[in-house]
C-alpha cells in the first residue's frame, strides 16, 4: 500500500495579474485594510503599522518589495496577517495584497523549482512554482520574504 501523499495548503492572492501563495499554516487572518500609521525613515515597502488587537503589526506593501508599482487600495485590497519569529519573539506582519483568491491543496510532486529567468520578482523570494489550471502560482518563501534584516533596514542606509 502506497504511503499517503502529504498535501500542503496555500492561500493564493493576486498582485496585479500574477498569482502568489503563502502556506496557509502561516496565515493568522485576512483583514480589510485598516488605518495605517506611517513610520518615517524605513524602507519604502514598509507602509507603517496597524493596531491589531492591541499589538502593532508592521504592514509590508509586497508589490513595492517586488519592485512593482505601489498598491492602490480598492475594495478587494486586503492585509494577510502572518506571524513571524524575530529574535525569538513572535510578531504579526501584514502583507498588503490586491486580492485574496482561494486556498489550494498542492502535493510536493506538483511543485517545480523557480525558473532561473523570466520572473517579474526576485527569485530568492520564490520557494517554487505550482500549476493551477492554466496558470502558474508563485509559492513564496516566507522566511526570505520577511527577513528581519530587510524589514529593519532604514531607508537612508
Amino acid at each position: 500500500m502506497a504511503a499517503p501523499v502529504e498535501k500542503k495548503q496555500y492561500l493564493t492572492f493576486a498582485l496585479g495579474e500574477e498569482l502568489f501563495a503563502l502556506e496557509s499554516s502561516l496565515v493568522l487572518e485576512v483583514l480589510e485594510v485598516p488605518a495605517i500609521t506611517r513610520i518615517p525613515r524605513v524602507a519604502d515597502f514598509l507602509l507603517g503599522v496597524i493596531n491589531l488587537r492591541g499589538n502593532a503589526a508592521t504592514i509590508v506593501d509586497v508589490r513595492r518589495k517586488f519592485g512593482m508599482s505601489p498598491t492602490e487600495c480598492t475594495r478587494d485590497t486586503c492585509v494577510i496577517v502572518v506571524e513571524r519569529d524575530f529574535d525569538g519573539e513572535r510578531q504579526p506582519v501584514g502583507l498588503l495584497a490586491d486580492s485574496v483568491r482561494e486556498v489550494l491543496e498542492v502535493t510536493p510532486d506538483c511543485v517545480l523549482p523557480p525558473p532561473d529567468m523570466g520572473l517579474s520578482v526576485d527569485a530568492r523570494y520564490i520557494g517554487g512554482v505550482a500549476r493551477h489550471g492554466e496558470d502558474f502560482v508563485l509559492l513564496l518563501d516566507a522566511d526570505r520574504l520577511l527577513c528581519l534584516a530587510e524589514l529593519a533596514a532604514r531607508a537612508d542606509a
